[in-house]
């Protein structure tokens, strides 16, 4: 199957790091997401119970991202996956946790991981 649901760009604030000024206050990620999910029902009815609701899975992906802590992207990262894969019709997870604000010496654009579950 070559289905995928793509959601780029998901940003929220939280609390993620190992170093104690990344655990006062919270700091923007971005998380990307490939979902490989059987979209073919879903693109002959046009229901929306025929498929994954992106939607859905956002808002939750941003409550993980704004109400957890953890100390690697690397968890954070898994945890992400963990709830996409909730609905049993996700086969197959891609996430990307890009930290926007890392606390490095040196110009970056962003550290991340990505990961594939």
């Amino acid at each position: 199957m070559s289905d995928l649901i793509l959601i780029s760009g998901l940003q929220e604030s939280g609390v993620h790091g190992v170093l104690p000024e990344e655990r006062v206050s919270p700091q923007p990620f971005a998380v990307d997401i490939e979902l490989s999910v059987d979209v073919s029902a879903a693109g002959l009815s046009d229901e929306l119970n025929d498929t994954v609701d992106y939607g859905n899975i956002s808002l939750e992906v941003a409550r993980v991202v704004r109400e957890e802590s953890y100390f690697l992207l690397e968890r954070l990262a898994t945890r992400i996956a963990e709830v996409c894969r909730e609905d049993e019709r996700v086969t197959r997870s891609v996430v990307t946790v890009r930290k926007l604000k890392p606390p490095i010496p040196l110009p970056v654009n962003y550290v991340g991981v990505r990961i594939e579950r």
